[in-house]
């Protein structure tokens, strides 16, 4: 918890970029009945009864203090989605010394997902371009991609979509204008012991412009 702890406490270096990466499934589902369209003084109508389309699943890296995401709907989360996701992130970053990844510890989350899908040598020189850290098992909650994915939940994701070519074109569309805004995510240690056990901490979260949030000792509390 404490490594997870200090790369938060860096400052930024454009030389080592400090990336969170994570993952969410999203269902597809489509309306039996065709909702009512608004008019003005009344909202939309739609029947409860829904169909499932499948799902598909929602891939996530953000540099929280550059305010920059990227964002790719793959159909699962597999070993070649998340390599092929790796290697599309890295060849953005062409220049710098290391990208620092923070992850939580799925099973594909390794370099050895790079060697299922790419020769040696490339999947080598691929795992060469990044820093791996983990969060705790008991606390992947550290990982700021959860942010980010939170608010696409809230301000994209928080209807019907029946399509997964609909789905990507919304949450393209939204990454689009986070990106254009630079909504950056920023945190700051307030305190935190360096002892033994228990481990105590007070941390501050902030996702500019609208998400504020004061994590102590696991809860959190909307402040």
């Amino acid at each position: 918890m404490e490594q997870i702890l200090d790369v938060y406490e860096q400052p930024y270096d454009p030389r080592r970029p400090v990336i969170c990466f994570d993952e969410r499934p999203c269902q597809l589902l489509g309306d039996v009945l065709i909702p009512i369209p608004m008019k003005q003084g009344r909202v939309e109508r739609q029947d409860y009864h829904y169909k499932r389309n499948g799902i598909c699943a929602v891939l996530m890296a953000v540099e929280p203090l550059a305010g920059h995401r990227i964002v790719k709907v793959t159909e699962r989360k597999t070993k070649k989605d998340y390599a092929e996701f790796m290697k599309s992130l890295a060849s953005r970053y062409p220049d710098v010394e290391k990208i620092v990844l923070v992850q939580d510890n799925l099973n594909t989350h390794t370099p050895s997902s790079f060697y299922d899908v790419f020769d040696a040598t490339e999947a080598f020189a691929l795992s060469q371009r990044f820093e791996m850290v983990y969060t705790p098992k008991k606390a992947s909650w550290l990982n700021m991609a959860e942010i980010e994915l939170s608010a696409l939940s809230k301000q994209c994701l928080d209807r019907r979509i029946a399509q997964r070519p609909i789905l990507t074109k919304e949450v393209i569309t939204w990454s689009g204008k986070r990106n254009r805004l630079r909504t950056k995510i920023t945190s700051e240690v307030l305190a935190f012991n360096h002892g033994l056990m228990p481990f105590q901490m007070n941390l501050l979260w902030v996702s500019f412009p609208i998400r504020l949030h004061i994590v102590t000792e696991n809860r959190i509390y909307p402040a």
